[in-house]
Order: structure tokens, then sequence, then C-alpha cells
């Protein structure tokens, strides 16, 4: 029972961590990388369709993006989607190839960039700690109906926190890590 409360409880930290990896990689560094476009969907034939399965993502160089749409139609559709983004990126097209040059970032901007993602990791943590509650809270309860006992109960306990404290240091150095790539010019 407890085991399955624990599994439960790992799986969902796991999910918050793998959340803040996909919210970092939205954010900026002012070095070019693909799945900086990850989260752009265009319309096509009618459905939003994510960038990337209308289109080639490619690093061109250090701080340039190249997107080749599959259909020239498709073109205009695509840097429309990329200038109304929350990117703040403005896509040149050139023939059948759509550069996306990055900006260096100012020092103003890597520092709102910083509050962002802390605020990110914050989240997480909270998101964890929630998960470390309601995990804890269905030990009590199997307590309450006499499934386990109060010495099984203290050790189930211990081993949430421990999972607890584990995601929480995952997020600290997924944060730590970003702060440095954010800092690095």
């Amino acid at each position: 029972m407890i085991e399955d409360v624990k599994k439960d409880a790992a799986s969902r930290m796991s999910k918050s961590v793998d959340n803040l990896k996909q919210d970092f990689h939205k954010i900026r560094t002012g070095r070019a990388h693909t799945s900086l476009l990850d989260h752009i969907t265009v319309p096509y034939y009618g459905v939003e369709t994510p960038l990337n399965q209308v289109a080639n993502v490619a690093v061109s160089d250090a701080r340039t993006l190249a997107v080749t749409p599959w259909e020239k139609s498709m073109i205009s559709v695509v840097e429309k989607a990329i200038m109304e983004s929350d990117l703040g990126l403005t896509p040149n097209s050139a023939g059948s190839v759509i550069r996306i040059p990055l900006p260096p970032l100012t020092e103003e901007r890597r520092k709102d960039l910083i509050k962002i993602v802390r605020n990110e990791a914050e989240q997480a943590r909270v998101a964890i700690r929630n998960i470390r509650r309601d995990a804890n809270s269905d030990i009590k309860a199997l307590m309450k109906e006499k499934e386990v006992t109060e010495d099984e109960e203290k050790r189930g306990e211990d081993e949430i926190q421990k999972l607890t404290d584990k995601y929480v240091g995952q997020v600290d150095s997924l944060l730590a890590d970003k702060e440095k790539e954010l800092m690095e010019i």
C-alpha cells in the first residue's frame, strides 16, 4: 500500500521536473537551438500543427536558426507564427528558407530571464511539496483505516521526504545550470 503511494508520488515528482526542463528549453539564452521553436504551432490545412512537422528546423550557426518549410505556400504562415510567438524573434525569409537571427542578450534582459527561471523553479518546488503533502495524507488515511501500522506510517513518511529532497535537489541543479548558461556571454 505504502509502496503504491510512493511510486505514485515519485512518478508525479518526476513529471514536475520534466515539465521544468521543458519550460527551461523555451527560455532563450542567446544561443541557437532547435528546441526554441518546439512550442510554436502553425495552421496547416485547418489544423494547428507543430512547426517541426511542417518544416525542417536547423541551426545554421551559433546565433541563427534556419527553418525550411516543406511546402512553398507555408513560408508566410510559418514566418507569421514565429513573429506572433512570445519569443520576440524577427524572421527573415530568403527564398525557401526562413532565417531567424537571435539577438545577443543584454545584461538587463539576462537578469529578467534569471528572475523568470527562478520563478519557474520555485513553482516546480511547490508542485513537488504539494505531491509530498498528498502522499503523506494518503499514508495517514491508510493508518486511519488500520491498513498500516504506526511504524510503517512513519517509515513511509520518511521515504516520501527522501523522495521530495531528491527531486527538489534536481530542480536546484537544473536552476543552477540554467542560470550559468544565461550569464555566459
